[in-house]
């Protein structure tokens, strides 16, 4: 058995320095010098015998076995985190800080209504935001930089938990005039596909999307190039096309002062389902659980 063991801030160090890429950005993440970091990488790589990471005076580059110690570094910094929670949890609930990663076809539409009510019900409890795609937040959570990820399901997230809050509906939203707006919905064989503008990948809002239509060929023929659903409400109102957006977008205003009707689609799959996940046997389990009490009742 060792007699000396890695730090946990020497394994912070490193794992920022992974994250990072660059010794001083690395550095002003963890708010020390260079200098310190730098020498923390260093005496762990003295304590274990292996170089670790390959300097240059232009490119940081992690060996093999570095790139497996930061994945296994970061399993334990998670696990020392959850030692932390465990008190926590015993504590007052839903307190403290906690990081959520909320994907962008959710946060600017629902946060809004129930970050009012959060602060007022819970002031003791710290939620720090990180608005990023399905598939950065799910790493987030797994890797534990995020305590919980708010997401739109399904969507392949790993090994988790979750509690669902609600459903939320899919909407055809199109130049008014170019479809009949006095409809009651959509049906996904009216849907033109050549004009069907969609979010680029990495959003899990364009596989909703393309399962509510459930047409093979509109994954060949729409265009996926929106970053944000703002983006494509602009190019549809510019006539450039149709889109697809959910329900707490449009209840949200995002069609306010354009020129778009936007109609429900009537699909098998017209929606998608909005919940809050977490790392499975993770110790704050009641807290998330309690969040997403909450959550709920603000829909």
């Amino acid at each position: 058995m060792a007699t000396y063991l890695p730090t946990l801030k020497q394994l912070q160090y490193l794992v920022a320095l992974r994250e990072h890429g660059h010794f001083g950005r690395a550095a002003e993440a963890m708010f020390v010098t260079q200098s310190t970091l730098s020498a923390g990488i260093r005496e762990l790589e003295s304590l274990i015998g292996i170089v670790l990471v390959e300097r240059t005076r232009r490119v940081v580059r992690f060996t093999a076995l570095g790139d497996a110690i930061v994945d296994k570094a970061r399993r334990v910094l998670r696990e020392a985190e959850e030692l932390t929670d465990m008190a926590r949890a015993a504590g007052k609930p839903l307190s403290g800080e906690m990081r959520m990663s909320v994907i962008p076809t959710i946060a600017p539409f629902f946060l809004p209504r129930i970050l009012p009510r959060l602060r007022q019900e819970r002031p003791e409890l710290k939620l720090y935001l990180r608005e990023e795609p399905s598939g950065a937040a799910c790493e987030s959570l797994h890797s534990g930089q995020a305590d919980c990820v708010l997401l739109a399901m399904p969507y392949a997230c790993g090994d988790i938990a979750t509690a669902p809050l609600f459903d939320d509906r899919l909407f055809v939203a199109f130049p008014r005039g170019e479809a009949d707006a006095a409809a009651d919905a959509i049906a996904p064989e009216a849907i033109d596909e050549t004009r069907l503008l969609l979010l680029e990948d990495g959003h899990c809002l364009k596989d909703h999307a393309l399962a509510a239509c459930n047409r093979p060929e509109i994954r060949a023929e729409a265009t996926m190039m929106g970053t944000s659903l703002h983006t494509l409400v602009q190019m549809v109102d510019n006539g450039l096309g149709i889109t697809i957006l959910p329900a707490m977008a449009v209840d949200a205003g995002i069609l306010d002062n354009t020129d778009i009707v936007a109609r429900p689609i009537a699909a098998a799959h017209d929606s998608r389902h909005i919940a809050l996940a977490w790392r499975r046997g993770s110790p704050r389990e009641k807290d998330f659980q309690l969040l997403a009490e909450l959550l709920r009742s603000g829909t």
